[in-house]
């Protein structure tokens, strides 16, 4: 017998359903401290579940939708339009903080000994991009540690099989089954995510939960504040730009899901099959869908935008430099979109990001661990934003691409 769910659980139900198990996680992990480090092989489980099914699904993902796509020109736009909203959405979120640390210093206050400013090796440029988008060997190629490589790799494949015409069909078909396999993989997953997310949480704050809210005190003071009034309001901005109040209300209905799975794994690729499912249900097309959230998972960071402004901002205060000069607010803001839209797509992003915070003002190598621990301490709600920030892209070039009434037609 069909059970009739009021429409409110329908669409809400999943996600309060997680709400409640993290909720129920923190507060485990409250009462037991660092003894809820034995929930985390249960966390684990999912983690590892997505890990595994990620590779092969943003592979057959974006392959079949290349493929099967009728105009490759379509590809052209759906790319142009995507790496025009990371760009733009970058400077947005790298300027929200840059507002917030000119009027709370972040490191105001604070004092210590560190040594002067030295020369550091420059980064090796030209090595690092060949291998965020190369690898020399196949099996590499279908690893989650080479996810620009895999996606290149995958696009490529999806052209060659829509130009070998009749004879690359079954090929294709191939393909398209193996994306629905996918899909179907990701829906059983998703059952145990309760269960996982959690155990997870329950983990974090019970081993993490003391330093987490005794370090870097008024760094944070800074960023999750502004971390979460940006998830919210640039976000609803952007979902509303979209598909106005309908696409609005989409939004919220669908992200939650993908949101706390970020939060709690503290991975974007984790969260690409959640997140692909809700673009799904808000109504993005396919073929923007399984190619702008692959991809953004890998190079759209404005969560790390955000916490490049506030590493800048801190080293500045530490050593007593001015950070409200012209020159100094125009490279912080530079560095932070190269840091959150090119650099992460780079294996080790985060860090190299990071070495080159120091490497171009000329900040000693002691204050790399430092800002190492920022990082460290800001990456949970920086992955909820650079997650989310994916999704509401795609939503944004559906609607550049398909018009005011886009979810009229796919929604």
């Amino acid at each position: 017998m069909k059970i009739n769910l009021p429409p409110f659980i329908r669409a809400y139900g999943f996600s309060l359903l997680l709400l409640i198990s993290v909720i129920s996680g923190a507060i485990i992990g409250i009462c037991c401290g660092k003894e809820a480090a034995s929930l985390k092989p249960f966390g684990d489980i999912f983690l590892n579940l997505l890990f595994t099914a990620v590779v092969p699904l943003v592979f057959f993902s974006i392959s079949s939708v290349v493929a099967t796509m009728e105009n490759i020109r379509r590809l052209g736009k759906i790319l142009s339009a995507m790496m025009l909203v990371f760009i733009v959405t970058g400077i947005i979120a790298s300027a929200v903080m840059l507002t917030g640390v000119l009027l709370y210093p972040p490191a105001d206050g604070i004092n210590i000994d560190l040594a002067a400013k030295d020369n550091i090796e420059q980064l090796q440029a030209s090595e690092q991009i060949v291998k965020a988008f190369t690898v020399d060997d196949f099996y590499r190629i279908f690893s989650k540690n080479n996810m620009l490589a895999l996606i290149i790799f995958s696009l490529l494949v999806g052209l060659a099989t829509s130009a070998a015409g009749t004879k690359g069909k079954p090929f294709a078909g191939f393909l398209s089954a193996g994306n629905e396999v996918m899909t179907k993989l990701i829906s059983f997953i998703m059952l145990y995510a309760p269960i996982g997310l959690g155990a997870y949480f329950a983990y974090l704050v019970g081993v993490f939960g003391p330093e987490l809210l005794g370090s870097y005190a008024r760094a944070m003071t800074i960023y999750y504040p502004i971390a979460i009034l940006y998830f919210f309001i640039a976000f609803s901005f952007y979902a509303y730009l979209a598909g106005q109040s309908n696409g609005l209300r989409k939004f919220w209905a669908n992200i939650t899901p993908a949101a706390l799975t970020a939060l709690a794994t503290g991975s974007s690729m984790a969260t690409i099959p959640t997140n692909l499912a809700a673009a799904g249900k808000t109504g993005v097309p396919e073929d923007i869908r399984d190619v702008i959230i692959p991809v953004g998972a890998s190079m759209h960071m404005e969560g790390s935008c955000l916490a490049a402004v506030l590493k800048i901002a801190f080293l500045f205060g530490i050593y007593q430099m001015d950070f409200s000069e012209a020159s100094t607010i125009t490279t912080a803001l530079a560095i932070a979109l190269l840091t959150g839209v090119v650099v992460s797509g780079i294996p080790g992003g985060g860090m190299i990001g990071e070495l080159l915070i120091i490497s171009f003002y000329g900040f000693p190598l002691a204050a790399f661990p430092i800002i190492t621990m920022i990082g460290t301490l800001v990456d949970p709600p920086a992955t909820m934003i650079n997650a989310a920030g994916d999704n509401v892209a795609s939503m944004v070039v559906a609607r550049m691409l398909g018009g005011k009434n886009w979810m009229g037609k796919y929604g």
